[in-house]
């Protein structure tokens, strides 16, 4: 049921958007005797994100201003992270090729660097409902992991902002940044913080105060996969303009601590197929076992690019541990925690411009993400070194033609790297799948990835956004899952409550629609309400107040 409201859409549904960016504040009596002035800080460089790639920028900052500028000290980095603590939003259990942290830290194992789990088992396997079919793993595939390492990713973030405070960066976790500062020639001033206090219908309560302002020469932003700041500066300054549109998938993750017996320390196992229901479907499923306390990471990414508007994510992955290759691992086991998040898939055609006057984009919210190696972490690690370079250089100069100073050679970075060479390798790898379907795409993958290193003279297009992928419900019956039998499979409501996420019960929706009507009148009578299937929280169903 829809929370009553007092008045309907001109479509007859209940109003149920009540966001400032919808409602404005300006013609809201409510807001009329409130006080909307802000402080402001000021810093050389702020930091949007305390991710790997907004750490690994901060970090290099300063060993630049150590050896470029003289004075460390007086060049001044700032990192907002909305986590209550460093890595406090990144779910342990992660494949990281140590790349970028060799060139960034090389001493990172005297420095106690939590990478303690070598990989040293790789399986590839094609599932059918009851089999299991092996796929060989050879030295250039994207599934080759010897090398790398199994980590726990909220405790190597946690380690490298660490190291970022050594070197005398600040970071303010527990701060959301929420509006992107322009000066009056439109180059970016920085960003303003979270308001606090105001209720779930859009007023401001007696706890109200008002968030802060963060100015800088240059702000960085690595919020991960479709930030809210990066998605204005693309559309502000249409930074989207010559590439293709994103797509993207979700992930979804869950750590579990499993019998001594089953736990083999470095095994790294991906599959693809079942239990997705057509070949058209992209995706595929990960499991990594730490080096400590019985760990095992396992989950499920799929492409939402699919086709049935009858699919659930969560129901596919909490389906594929019933596998019998599978459920081995984990009866007996105990589940520690439960994550998800969106993931860049768009690859190097849907790569934005990455540096406009007074800041630049780094990590995921640029989309540098391997779609094959389903890897990101180091790509964003060097892009947010690459970002630093970039910003130093400019600083050096001493010259700008706008208030906030742009790192003009960021991108010109960024295209002689190697992140450019991994997504340029693997470019044609995804709308492959799209196109051909499973078997296709792993054909392609294998002779074009893998054989001709990416050289082919084609880049395929995924010409879409996943939203146009989606059928009319007419097409497609429902699919039936296998209810939770809470040891092995478990309800949404089981899982959200370990994602260690808190919300008060009076506090606006941290999801704002642009239509009120189009749940109802287009999602549900055309699509059967996706959006409650494909959310990893349960938080966008018809009727719910986190819209």
């Amino acid at each position: 049921m829809f929370r009553q409201q007092s008045n309907l859409t001109a479509g007859g549904n209940p109003v149920i958007t009540t966001h400032y960016s919808r409602k404005p504040r300006e013609s809201d009596p409510r807001w009329k005797e409130v006080d909307m002035s802000r402080e402001a800080a000021e810093y050389n460089v702020v930091i949007v994100g305390g991710g790997p790639a907004g750490m690994s920028a901060a970090i290099r900052l300063k060993q630049l201003a150590a050896e470029k500028l003289g004075d460390p000290d007086e060049f001044s980095v700032c990192v907002i992270e909305k986590a209550g603590y460093v890595g406090g939003h990144i779910l342990s259990g992660a494949c990281l090729e140590p790349s970028a942290l060799d060139e960034l830290i090389p001493d990172w194992k005297e420095r106690g660097a939590p990478l303690n789990t070598p990989v040293t088992t790789d399986k590839f396997a094609l599932l059918s409902e009851k089999g299991r079919v092996p796929i060989p793993i050879f030295k250039g595939f994207p599934m080759h992991n010897h090398g790398n390492y199994v980590v726990r990713m909220g405790h190597y973030v946690q380690w490298l902002g660490e190291q970022a405070e050594e070197l005398g960066v600040e970071i303010y976790p527990g701060f959301a940044a929420t509006e992107v500062l322009f000066h009056e020639d439109g180059s970016v001033k920085g960003i303003a913080t979270n308001d606090v206090g105001i209720g779930k219908d859009g007023a401001p309560r007696d706890s109200f105060a008002r968030g802060m302002e963060f100015h800088a020469q240059c702000t960085i932003f690595g919020e991960g996969c479709r930030g809210q700041l990066s998605k204005q500066l693309m559309n502000t300054l249409g930074l989207n303009q010559d590439n293709e549109e994103q797509i993207y998938g979700i992930g979804m993750k869950e750590l579990w601590q499993v019998r001594p017996e089953v736990h083999e320390p470095g095994r790294v196992e991906h599959t693809v197929g079942w239990p997705l229901p057509d070949t058209k479907t992209y995706g595929g499923s990960f499991l990594y076992h730490l080096n400590e306390d019985n760990l095992v990471a396992v989950g499920f990414v799929i492409g939402l690019d699919y086709q049935n508007p009858y699919l659930n994510p969560y129901k596919t992955f909490q389906q594929f541990k019933t596998h019998p290759s599978v459920r081995s691992t984990f009866e007996g086991g105990t589940r520690i925690s439960y994550g998800a998040r969106a993931l860049n898939e768009g690859g190097w055609q849907s790569l934005p411009k990455l540096a406009f006057p007074g800041g630049c984009l780094i990590g995921c919210g640029a989309g540098f993400m391997n779609v094959p190696k389903i890897k990101g972490t180091h790509t964003a690690q060097r892009s947010g070194m690459l970002a630093a370079e970039a910003i130093i250089e400019a600083v050096q100069a001493g010259e700008q033609e706008t208030s906030g100073l742009m790192p003009t050679n960021y991108e010109d970075k960024v295209k002689n790297s190697s992140i450019w060479k991994e997504l340029h390798m693997s470019r044609n790898v995804k709308p492959a799948f799209h196109n051909f379907g499973l078997y296709g795409g792993m054909a392609y993958t294998g002779l074009f990835y893998v054989m001709a290193r990416g050289k082919e003279p084609w880049t395929l297009k995924h010409g879409h956004t996943d939203s146009q992928c989606l059928e009319d419900k007419s097409k497609h019956q429902p699919i039936e899952y296998p209810k939770p039998d809470g040891q092995l499979t478990f309800d949404l409501l089981s899982s959200v409550s370990l994602t260690g996420t808190n919300h008060e019960g009076d506090q606006p929706p941290h999801l704002t629609l642009m239509d009120d009507d189009v749940p109802v009148n287009v999602n549900y009578e055309k699509f059967d309400g996706p959006e409650g299937k494909f959310c990893p929280a349960g938080k966008m169903q018809i009727g719910c107040c986190n819209t």
